[in-house]
């Protein structure tokens, strides 16, 4: 057996074939549970969505202040960059087809 062979055998990542067909959803067990209703469930969803709104950390006042410079900052290069752009191809436009 060559190295690279015995290499491959060795790795759990060696064979990824399937050994045999996927299961069907008939012979899967069935769940007995039932489902709570729509009002319990909308209940449950509000109460979870405000228990994780309670764990958000909100950024300060000055960190806001950095953000919206850097996005404005940002926004001003991207526009002076595709304004550039245009410029150069306006011109090449115009030379093309004079």
């Amino acid at each position: 057996m060559s190295e690279s062979q015995a290499r491959r055998e060795e790795s759990p990542r060696a064979d990824r074939t399937k050994k045999r067909a996927t299961p069907s959803r008939d012979g899967a067990p069935q769940s007995k549970e039932k489902r709570p209703n729509i009002f319990k469930r909308m209940v449950i969803f509000v109460s979870q969505v405000i228990s994780e709104m309670k764990k958000v950390i909100y950024p300060s006042g000055s960190e806001t202040w950095t953000y919206f410079l850097v996005v404005i900052v940002f926004v001003a290069a991207i526009m002076a960059f595709t304004g550039l752009l245009d410029f150069l191809f306006g011109r090449l436009n115009s030379l093309v087809f004079g």
